[in-house]
């Protein structure tokens, strides 16, 4: 199910620069406080253009999806494949998923869990995780997807030693039942 206000699709490098956009302002607005000021301010949407173009181009270990609005624009973005942390027991990983701040809290990233979550069920997975800064804000969204929280660990980025916290959703198939409806 994907919410009818947003239009979830396959990222392609046509959309790099939308990506990168919505990557710094999203990281910029979210992470100020949480992760090292220089770094935020140093976080170039020319350097992540490039970095989405190939990756959303290669579509080979790491899927990403895009939501755009009514009038096509891109407004979030996904990107998941195989779980990367050995200490969680789940198939799928979801490495980011981003809404440009006008864009929050309107649908576009419950479509974008929803049809993330769609695609690893199709894919043969049944479960999935994430990480996520223990001080974002964005952990009680993961909370009201029905995420539980499964683990902590501290990890140096930056410069700074950050704490994150593990979300997992164990049964994929019954948590796509119950958002159907």
């Amino acid at each position: 199910m994907n919410d009818t206000a947003f239009r979830v699709r396959e990222a392609t490098a046509m959309d790099g620069q939308s990506l990168a956009e919505i990557h710094v302002e999203t990281w910029q607005a979210a992470y100020a406080g949480l992760v090292p000021d220089d770094y935020l301010v140093r976080l170039s949407v020319d350097d992540r253009t490039r970095y989405w173009r190939e990756l959303a181009a290669q579509r080979k270990k790491t899927q990403v999806l895009v939501a755009e609005n009514a009038a096509r624009q891109v407004v979030g973005f996904a990107a998941w494949g195989r779980t990367r942390s050995k200490d969680l027991p789940y198939r799928a990983e979801i490495y980011e998923l981003y809404v440009h701040p006008d864009w929050q809290n309107q649908g576009a990233g419950r479509a974008l869990m929803t049809a993330v979550f769609e695609e690893i069920a199709a894919a043969g997975g049944f479960n999935a995780c994430l990480w996520v800064l223990s001080g974002n804000h964005s952990r009680f969204f993961y909370e009201a997807m029905g995420g539980q929280s499964v683990g902590q660990r501290r990890e140096r980025f930056a410069g700074a030693d950050l704490d994150e916290t593990a979300y997992a959703w164990p049964d994929l198939i019954g948590w796509l039942r119950s958002v159907k409806g």
